[in-house]
């Protein structure tokens, strides 16, 4: 099986393309590289380094594969505020393109990153997929409007599933340092000092290793279980506090939690039941497995 991970040098995608490598697909990896190249050569690896704004080379790249997964963008609010501009032309002008590109030139699935955040601030808990979309971000609003385009083009010949993930924690060979459970593990191992801002805030946490596994696990799954389909993939919904506390429980000696006001309202509880339901899909790692690694 051919399988083109669009974004595969990223975070997710640099550990995502490993695992699609060690179950024997033939992987092509369609990034810019960014930060660098930490993806070892194999006989089954094809690195292109391309833009996903250039549309050109997409239309002769993208050709015939068994399964897209579309990974690449400017990710979280943060770092899409930083140039919001920039974020638009990368997470939301070329995907039509793309999705047509990939329904025009023979690919079969299409699975597309979207983010747990579309939701918005939800009293409920266990937000499931059937809730209302609210996203309070450029960054997620434009996830929630890439949505509504993929399934559009969603047939019985091109498979579209949907994938809102929760905050990824974890190790990959291209680190990230900026996720939730990591800057605590990253500020409380090297400064024994965690701020928190906020605490109150609950958030969803998915560790790296699943998150790929999900991927694969979409990928095997019956066309008739996920084509059209959208799925949370989260695992422990957690208290910005409550995860600095086991940050310091895990990593032990003296550390002191700082907590200082926020006006970060952002807060997600989702429910990762109805992947559980349909595909059998079950977690095998947790936050503490992430701290850990």
């Amino acid at each position: 099986m051919r399988v083109i991970v669009v974004g595969g040098a990223g975070y997710v995608g640099c550990e995502l393309t490993k695992l699609l490598l060690k179950n024997d697909y033939k992987v092509t990896v369609y990034d810019l590289f960014i930060y660098g190249d930490n993806l070892k050569e194999n006989k089954n690896l094809t690195k292109i380094k391309g833009d996903i704004r250039d549309k050109k080379k997409l239309e002769k790249i993208v050709t015939n594969y068994d399964v897209l997964i579309h990974l690449a963008c400017i990710s979280n609010d943060p770092s899409f505020d930083l140039n919001p501009e920039l974020g638009k032309s990368i997470n939301f002008d070329p995907f039509e393109h793309l999705v047509k590109i990939s329904k025009g030139n023979g690919v079969k699935r299409f699975i597309y990153a979207s983010s747990s955040s579309v939701y918005g601030i939800k009293e409920e808990e266990n937000v499931n997929e059937t809730f209302s979309l609210k996203p309070l971000t450029d960054y997620s609003k434009f996830k929630a409007m890439c949505e509504e385009i993929l399934l559009k083009h969603n047939d019985k010949n091109f498979n579209c599933c949907i994938i809102r993930p929760a905050t990824c924690c974890g190790y990959s060979d291209r680190q990230r340092l900026d996720l939730v459970v990591n800057i605590l593990t990253n500020h409380g191992y090297n400064n024994k000092l965690i701020k928190v801002f906020g605490g109150s805030q609950m958030r969803p946490n998915i560790n790296i290793k699943d998150m790929c596994n999900s991927y694969l696990h979409v990928m095997k799954s019956l066309e008739k279980n996920i084509n059209g389909q959208i799925f949370n993939v989260g695992f422990e919904n957690m208290p910005v506090i409550e995860i600095a506390k086991l940050v310091k429980k895990v990593l032990g000696g003296s550390i002191n939690i700082l907590q200082e006001k926020s006006d970060d309202l952002r807060s997600y509880h989702i429910s990762s039941a109805k992947i559980k339901k349909i595909l059998n899909f079950k977690n095998k790692f947790n936050i503490e497995d992430a701290i850990l690694d």
